[in-house]
C-alpha cells in the first residue's frame, strides 16, 4: 500500500501526483501481465489486460491533464517508492493458461483493493481539495469494479478441472 505519505498534510498538487502514481503502477502492472499471457498463448486473458492498461492510462492522462491546467509544470514532490499495489494486482496472480474468468477476477480485486486504499485515507485527509479528489476516485473506483463485474457476468464459469493442476512442475535438464 502506502509508505510514507502523511495524509493529514496533502495537498492537491500532491495528492494529483499520488493518483498519477498508482494509475501509471497499474497500468505498468497490466502491460506485465499481458505480456506473460501473450508468451503462454493466452490470448483472451492477454487482450483483457491490455484492455485494463488502457483504461488505467487513459485515467492517469485524464489526472495529469488536470494536474497539468491547475498546478502547470510544479515538481512532483511523490514518488513511486512511497506506494507500492496500491491498485496493481499482485504479481503472484498472473497464471499460465489463464482463463479469462480468473483475469477478471483478478481486475475486480485489484479495484477493489484500491477503493480501499481511498476509502481509508479520507478520514485523516485534512484538505477539502483533497478530501474531495479522493472521494472523486474512491467514486471511480466503485464505476471500475461495476464494469469489471458486468464483464464477469458474461462469461460462463470456468471447467471444474483447474489448469494449474495440468501444468508440469519446473524441472532442471
Amino acid at each position: 500500500m502506502s509508505q510514507n505519505v502523511d495524509f493529514t498534510r496533502l495537498d492537491l498538487r500532491d495528492a494529483l501526483d499520488l493518483a498519477i502514481l498508482i494509475e501509471d503502477e497499474a497500468r505498468e502492472r497490466y502491460e506485465e501481465f499481458a505480456d506473460q499471457m501473450e508468451v503462454h498463448h493466452t490470448a483472451d486473458a492477454a487482450k483483457f489486460y491490455r484492455f485494463m492498461a488502457q483504461n488505467e492510462a487513459k485515467h492517469g492522462a485524464d489526472l495529469a491533464a488536470r494536474r497539468k491546467t491547475l498546478f502547470g509544470d510544479a515538481p512532483c514532490r511523490m514518488s513511486r517508492s512511497m506506494l507500492w499495489d496500491v491498485e496493481a494486482p499482485d504479481y503472484d496472480q498472473a497464471r499460465a493458461f489463464m482463463s479469462p474468468r480468473r483475469a477478471l477476477e483478478v481486475a475486480l480485486e485489484s479495484e477493489i483493493k484500491a477503493h480501499a486504499y481511498f476509502t481509508a485515507a479520507i478520514p485523516s485527509i485534512a484538505d477539502p481539495d483533497v478530501k474531495a479528489l479522493f472521494v472523486e476516485l474512491q467514486g471511480d473506483e466503485v464505476h471500475h469494479k461495476e464494469l469489471v463485474q458486468a464483464e464477469l457476468d458474461k462469461l460462463p464459469p470456468d471447467p471444474e478441472v483447474d489448469v494449474e493442476d495440468l501444468v508440469d512442475e519446473p524441472v532442471g535438464q
